[in-house]
C-alpha cells in the first residue's frame, strides 16, 4: 500500500473537511539587513505603515522577537498578514518601509491556523477593550 503526501491545498482542504478553522495566513519573519541603528532610525515609518495595515484589516498580529533566553532583542521580527495568497503576502512586505529600503530583509512562510482562542472582555462604562 503506498501513501501520498498531501500537497498544501489539499491539506488546507482536508482540514476544512474535518471541521478545523483551516483559515490560511502567512508569516513574516524579518530581520536586520543594516545595523539596528538603522533599524531604529526606519521605525517610525514602518510603524505608521504597520498601523495602516491594521486599520485595513491586513495584519493579525506583529511585533519585535527577542533571543532564544528571552533577554536581547535582535531586531528581528515576525508579522501576520491575512492575504488571498502567498503573492499578494510578498506585495505587503515588500511595500514597508523597512524591506523596501533595505533595511530588513525577510521571508513568509504560509501558515494553516486550525486551532486557538481567545478571550475578549467589554467593559462598557469605562470604555475598554481587552483581550487575552
Amino acid at each position: 500500500m503506498t501513501e501520498t503526501i498531501q500537497t498544501w491545498r489539499q491539506r488546507i482542504d482536508n482540514a476544512r473537511a474535518e471541521g478545523l478553522a483551516a483559515r490560511e495566513y502567512f508569516i513574516c519573519f524579518t530581520e536586520p539587513k543594516q545595523d539596528r541603528l538603522a533599524v531604529q532610525r526606519h521605525l517610525g515609518i514602518h510603524l505608521e505603515y504597520q498601523r495602516d495595515l491594521e486599520k485595513r484589516g491586513i495584519i493579525v498580529a506583529a511585533g519585535p522577537l527577542s533571543d532564544e533566553k528571552g533577554e536581547e532583542w535582535t531586531g528581528k521580527g515576525m508579522i501576520v498578514y491575512r492575504a488571498k495568497d502567498i503573492a499578494e503576502a510578498r506585495k505587503i512586505a515588500d511595500a514597508d518601509p523597512m524591506h523596501r529600503d533595505g533595511v530588513r530583509t525577510y521571508k513568509i512562510i504560509p501558515w494553516l491556523m486550525n486551532e486557538g482562542s481567545f478571550t475578549l472582555s467589554v467593559k462598557i462604562a469605562a470604555q475598554k477593550i481587552e483581550y487575552a
